[in-house]
């Protein structure tokens, strides 16, 4: 395991040098197969093991190397908690071939490949496991490829994000009127803040590096993501009231340069993509029973988590469809195999 610190300016200007060496230098590939293979790995979130996807991620792909044989022929390196960039950074850096991996929600590549924006459509997805069966029945696949094209960028594989998105506020939310005027923090993604804009919120798009002063400073009311993600960066400790939305059911998505890809032996990345996606399958285990627990621990922590008037708020949000399939008519018929889809 490699939990690495990290000068971010000087990995940047290393591994593009490595990168440039690797593109011009093609007969480099084919040398030393024996010699261990070294990728990188970036989350946004906390090196924490049990509630960050991203830290949880990494020791079950650990743990799945070992277990496929493959401890001593692949290195990842884990760089948690923005150590590479912010993720709009990262993930034009997982593009170039300057990171390998990089473990984030779907919302942040819909900013390379406007389509993945529709799975941050307000409430299409109605739980994780409601969201695996419409995946496994080729729901995913439509997006998979237009970010293969338009990014340069695979998905590996599909896990969870460690529960369904929530407005964390400073004042109690039950109804759209109650949000109304509130800064709330989105991804920097048009989708998801069109999204919070229609429940009512004066959504406002920021570095998630950067919320927790924004938050401390007045500048942010609030917030919308999942328990454990609050939990283990302490927003909680600016803003105490958490109104059960349940607006996005976010997914975790595994990336992979594609370059990455290419350049690794045919025989050595299938075991390694084996292996990731076992781990993604069991971070997705983990993540439902640690929504829970961290629901509870933030009640502990003297935040009031209410339910809301969820269908108020999803009527809101219903205009968002027609106006998304109007402009990407080519989402409608995954958004169709998604609704179709019974948990």
């Amino acid at each position: 395991m490699t939990i690495v610190p990290v000068n971010r300016r000087a990995f940047i200007k290393s591994s593009a040098a490595v990168t440039a060496g690797l593109v011009l230098s093609p007969a480099i590939i084919g040398r030393a197969e024996a010699a261990t293979l070294k990728l990188k790995c970036s989350s946004s979130l906390p090196n924490d093991p049990k509630f960050a996807n991203g830290r949880v991620y990494y020791d079950n792909l650990v743990k799945n190397l070992k277990g496929n044989g493959l401890g001593e022929q692949v290195e990842v390196a884990f760089f948690p908690d923005n150590q590479l960039g912010q993720e709009i950074d990262v993930i034009n850096s997982v593009k170039l071939g300057v990171i390998d991996l990089m473990v984030s929600g779907s919302s942040i590549s819909a900013n390379l490949v406007p389509l993945v924006g529709t799975f941050d459509l307000g409430f299409l997805f109605s739980s994780f496991p409601q969201q695996t069966k419409a995946f496994d029945s080729g729901a995913a696949k439509p997006i998979e490829d237009a970010l293969l094209k338009g990014g340069n960028i695979r998905i590996i594989a599909w896990a969870y994000n460690f529960g369904s998105r929530s407005v964390l506020a400073k004042k109690p939310v039950k109804t759209p009127e109650d949000l109304a005027g509130l800064k709330i923090r989105t991804l920097p993604n048009p989708v998801i803040t069109e999204c919070l804009r229609l429940m009512g919120a004066a959504a406002t798009p920021l570095a998630f590096g950067e919320i927790y002063t924004a938050l401390q400073a007045g500048v942010l009311d609030g917030l919308e993501h999942d328990p454990p993600t609050i939990l283990a960066s302490k927003f909680f400790e600016t803003a105490k009231f958490y109104a059960l939305t349940q607006h996005n059911f976010s997914p975790l998505a595994i990336y992979f340069s594609d370059m990455t890809y290419n350049r690794m032996d045919p025989k050595l990345r299938e075991g390694f993509l084996d292996a990731a996606k076992k781990a993604a399958v069991d971070t997705r285990a983990h993540g439902l029973a640690v929504e829970k627990e961290a629901l509870a621990t933030l009640g502990e922590k003297g935040v009031t988590v209410a339910e809301c008037d969820r269908e108020a708020f999803k009527k809101r949000v219903a205009p968002q469809y027609e106006n998304f399939i109007k402009a990407r008519p080519e989402s409608k018929p995954v958004i169709d195999m998604i609704r179709a889809t019974q948990a």
